[in-house]
């Protein structure tokens, strides 16, 4: 607006000098041309002037024609001329050019260190700006999500939809786990149960179109819309099936297994837990007895 002036560009000393330079360059070569030029126009004319025309056709310089002399000083001027322009830029110009690039890439350096310094300044600014903290908060993961499972020796989890062992105390831990929390399953777990579970929010997933449950069971067609689905809550469970399960090991924090001693026949399988990448937190064992007609343990793996 008013009053306000246009930014100049800036401009190093170094790199004025080097294009002052380069322009005196393409000066000194025009001259040097021009002056060849009119030397030659110059050598006629006097040749002309004197021969044809007849001016100073007397005057002679050591028994020689006068424009001989004023030619050959004029070549002289020349060669003077083209010395300067060539061998002595030669000799004086190259080393100062070379000092002069070699300042120019120094201050580039520097300037390129200078533009990474100010950046690593402007990032730590912004890490402690108000509203980059609160963008962090967030995207910041806010819930655990586990997977509760119980397996077999041979991982085994089911056989034909259901449940291959009767164990009381895996049922109560299960139900003391995911009470208030969203479980998050595959049609044929839900399809399992005699009626929803109470007290949990079920999150179903099914590739069936239009699949009809009862009200307040979440619908959804992928594991990450069933994790979408239960974001507001901190503790969501994965319990099944096989193929669920198998998804959800790359994403999830913990696994809650309970590990029963036996081996059975099934055609639903628990995946195999990868000990580079989960680590034992937890383990207590528990002996058969009235309720729990195998011996089992309860298992904690958290992510490494």
């Amino acid at each position: 607006m008013f009053g306000k002036k246009k930014s100049s560009p800036q401009i190093d000393k170094e790199q004025l000098e080097l294009i002052e330079n380069a322009q005196k360059r393409i000066k000194q070569k025009k001259r040097l041309y021009v002056h060849f030029v009119l030397f030659l126009i110059g050598a006629i004319f006097l040749i002309v002037a004197n021969t044809v025309i007849g001016i100073g056709k007397d005057v002679t310089l050591f028994g020689k024609e006068w424009f001989l002399f004023a030619i050959l000083l004029w070549l002289f001027f020349f060669l003077y001329h083209l010395f300067n322009v060539f061998v002595t830029h030669k000799f004086i110009g190259k080393a100062w050019e070379k000092q002069q690039l070699e300042k120019l890439v120094a201050k580039q350096k520097d300037r390129i260190e200078k533009i990474k310094q100010d950046l690593v300044k402007e990032e730590t600014v912004l890490a402690k700006s108000e509203v980059y903290n609160k963008t962090k908060n967030i995207n910041k993961k806010q819930s655990t999500l586990t997977i509760i499972a119980a397996a077999a020796e041979n991982n085994a989890i089911g056989k034909d939809n259901q449940l291959i062992w009767h164990l009381s105390d895996d049922l109560k831990r299960f139900k003391a786990l995911t009470s208030g929390h969203h479980i998050i399953m595959g049609r044929k777990t839900f399809e399992s149960f005699p009626k929803p579970l109470p007290n949990r929010t079920h999150v179903v997933i099914t590739r069936q179109a239009n699949y009809q449950a009862p009200d307040g069971v979440i619908i959804v067609n992928s594991l990450e819309d069933a994790l979408d689905a239960s974001k507001s809550d901190k503790q969501p469970f994965i319990i099944g099936g096989g193929q669920i399960y198998k998804q959800a090991m790359g994403i999830a924090d913990k696994i809650e297994l309970t590990r029963v001693h036996s081996t059975f026949e099934a055609d639903a399988f628990f995946p195999e837990i990868d000990f580079n990448v989960w680590k034992e937190t937890n383990n207590v064992f528990h002996k058969k007895d009235s309720d729990n007609e195998f011996d089992f343990s309860f298992l904690t793996y958290e992510r490494k």
